[in-house]
């Protein structure tokens, strides 16, 4: 399904970057695609300092020209598609922004909407989401939704025989909740369809003030084709603009934020419920991830919770290299900590776990381990209990062994 209009296009100005977005430009390797979306979205956003309308008109033309220039990328391993995604939510403020006039902004939503239809990947699918916000006003926005609505409500319609992919539908949601108009929104989705698009209808909920039916609906959507991440931090989301910290927490905090470590998650629910004693959210965590303790051991030593660091270092395996900084850093401070996270260390490293152990690793666990017990006066009583831990071992092939055993005369 496609709706056709034509519309002027501005002259663009000669941006860098247009001449290596040319179509089939880049062969299938994916990362120098992924270098080069990087350093247009940068000399865009050089511009847009000086000039926010050029800047505006300069992503128009990089969005326009990103899908056919990267048809031939393999983009299997998600790193193309992670880079766009960044350029879209980089460049999407600087047009919905800009201070143009609205011919020009009729004219960029025009280009943009048929460069959203042509995109077979599809590479720029996102930028639909967003529709709501690059119309720039409610006006512009009802405009649009009066235009995509019927073909929408035709998408989604439960007659087999009206229904289909739609690349405006999400553009259509997009403009209607930006309009206000959230009972056609609701209407239009009292349907069988999936998750990123009843997450307007529990906005559109949220915004008219029905908060708790909001949730409700949301914690309905849930089934195999829907993110929980998603749905959690949408109702966490709606519970906190309540002022509803301690609820939102307890049924969502542990739940709603993903990074990219077991650390940056809980950095991210820590900077979301400061008022939170960092013991607690690190131990409902945990409960999260069971038989993965000992990763969170990084996240209870930044908090400073040194004997729990140690106690869910020793549960489950943890990272010998993490534990071998964590003796060397903390050696003059915590002594006492850095003698446990070397003696874990090497007793990890005893069990055949790390990624590409070196026996470099190993002296350098036991040379951190060793200088700690030095600075706590226990040297004597610390090398007996590695003695005993590489005696202990087996097989003298072991690497520990192999690298400890003639330190000990085993």
């Amino acid at each position: 399904m496609t709706v056709k209009r034509s519309a002027p296009r501005a002259k663009a100005d000669k941006w860098e970057f247009q001449a290596r977005f040319r179509r089939n430009a880049f062969g299938w390797r994916s990362q120098p695609a992924v270098t080069r979306i990087k350093q247009a979205v940068a000399e865009i956003k050089r511009v847009a300092k000086r000039e926010p309308t050029l800047a505006a008109e300069g992503a128009v033309v990089f969005l326009e020209r990103v899908s056919p220039a990267l048809e031939h990328v393999d983009s299997s391993s998600g790193s193309v598609g992670a880079a766009l995604n960044y350029a879209i939510g980089e460049l999407v403020p600087l047009i919905a922004d800009a201070p143009a006039d609205a011919k020009t902004r009729d004219a960029w939503l025009e280009r943009l909407f048929e460069a959203l239809q042509a995109d077979q990947i599809p590479y720029i699918e996102r930028l639909a989401e967003h529709w709501g916000e690059l119309c720039g006003s409610k006006q512009t926005a009802a405009t649009w939704a009066d235009r995509l609505v019927g073909i929408t409500r035709m998408a989604l319609s439960p007659d087999k025989s009206l229904r289909g992919h739609f690349p405006g539908t999400s553009a259509c949601l997009s403009a209607l909740y930006r309009a206000e108009r959230f009972d056609d929104l609701i209407g239009l989705l009292h349907v069988e369809t999936f998750w990123p698009y009843k997450k307007w209808a529990v906005h559109a909920l949220a915004a008219k003030g029905q908060k708790a039916e909001a949730i409700r609906y949301a914690e309905s959507c849930r089934g195999p084709w829907a993110s929980d991440l998603q749905i959690d931090s949408t109702c966490e989301e709606i519970l906190l603009s309540s002022g509803l910290l301690d609820e939102a927490y307890a049924r969502y905090g542990a739940r709603s934020h993903q990074g990219d470590t077991y650390l940056a998650t809980f950095r991210a629910v820590t900077k979301k419920y400061p008022h939170k004693a960092a013991g607690e959210v690190l131990a409902d965590l945990v409960k999260t991830t069971p038989g993965d303790e000992g990763k969170w051991f990084a996240a209870a030593k930044e908090a400073g919770l040194y004997a729990d660091a140690l106690e869910l270092a020793a549960r489950t395996p943890c990272d010998p290299k993490t534990l071998s900084r964590a003796a060397r850093d903390h050696a003059s401070e915590q002594p006492a900590f850095a003698v446990g996270a070397g003696l874990l260390a090497l007793h990890w490293l005893a069990q055949g776990y790390g990624y590409e152990i070196t026996s470099a690793d190993v002296w350098d666990a036991y040379r951190a381990t060793l200088s700690a017990a030095d600075r706590l006066g226990t040297a004597s009583e610390v090398r007996d209990r590695i003695r005993k831990m590489v005696a202990a071992e087996g097989a003298r092939d072991r690497l520990v062994a192999k690298v400890l055993g003639r330190e000990f005369g085993l």
